[in-house]
């Protein structure tokens, strides 16, 4: 399947296995199974990515709720590479915010080779960075959070952050508190501006890494001068794929890492986008499409 609609959305999904497909019934798959999946929705095994086993950057690959029909509905059809098991600890509404989101935050920061005790920016508190900023303090690091207010402070706090700072103060402010702090080892770049992103180089330490996890069309603006000196690079992140889910669902409740969430039943749907729409979630808007779900 293509961009071709309509098309059923949603790239974080949970539930129960109901039937399985053709050449799946000697598999380790079993109906009855709680599983999910999240942006990454398949791949084609063949391109060559594929073949050095670099599923997530399949020429060809499937995206949960573009490329083929996602979660929004009582029933979907998930290609079985795609399927992430779920921890029993963790309940459907618990999970499937995780899955993109979580996974995303989890999986840069774990491969970015930061160790235990180095600073960790994460900039920006919303779907993704109220996720990362958990992640970094439930792995040691030293975790600092960037936003715009002084109104965000409490709540950065109380998610793990160590120090929060404003960047609203001036442009720079945060990345001179960063370099007064020493430099930052990593910096997530949660929030969708290119502008704001920019801003966060000179907060740069040595041997430094900033992950672009927030989308934007406007471009990063950097000098070779930046990154030269302080042998810093900038590096993009695409989600991961389903044993890195698994991993991040692992982590999160052996941790207590929790997504914010507001539940509407699935009739509500158009409710629903709305008001993520209007950025006025918090954080991760859910859909229960359960058969016992109540209807307001």
């Amino acid at each position: 399947m293509g961009n071709d609609y309509p098309r059923v959305p949603g790239h974080e999904v949970a539930g129960v296995i109901e039937k399985l497909g053709d050449g799946l019934d000697k598999s380790d798959w079993k109906v009855g199974m709680r599983v999910g999946v999240g942006w990454h929705g398949g791949h084609c095994g063949f391109c060559l990515p594929c073949r050095r086993g670099d599923f997530i950057l399949c020429k060809t690959e499937l995206i949960t709720g573009i490329t083929h029909d996602g979660g929004y509905a009582e029933y979907a059809i998930i290609p079985a590479e795609a399927l992430v098991h779920l921890p029993d600890s963790l309940s459907f509404q618990e999970a499937a915010p995780l899955l993109c989101a979580g996974l995303t935050t989890f999986n840069s920061l774990r491969r970015s080779g930061a160790l235990a005790g180095d600073l960790v920016a994460v900039q920006g508190i919303g779907a993704l960075g109220h996720l990362g900023i958990q992640y970094a303090k439930k792995a040691g690091y030293k975790t600092v959070a960037i936003s715009n207010g002084k109104d965000k402070e409490e709540l950065a706090k109380k998610l793990g952050a160590d120090e929060y700072i404003d960047a609203s103060v001036s442009k720079f402010n945060a990345s001179n508190k960063l370099y007064a702090m020493g430099g930052a080892k990593i910096i997530l770049a949660t929030a969708p501006s290119s502008e704001a992103i920019s801003s966060l180089i000179e907060g740069l330490g040595v041997d430094s890494k900033l992950y672009v996890l927030g989308i934007s069309m406007e471009a990063i603006n950097v000098t070779p001068t930046q990154l030269i000196s302080r042998r810093a690079s900038i590096v993009g992140w695409p989600s991961g794929v389903a044993t890195d889910a698994e991993d991040t669902l692992n982590f999160s409740a052996l941790n207590g890492v929790r997504a914010m969430t507001e539940v509407y039943p699935l009739e509500d749907a158009q409710k629903a986008f709305e008001h993520a729409m209007a950025n006025k979630a918090r954080f991760k808007v859910v859909l229960d499409c359960s058969p016992d779900r109540k209807k307001n």
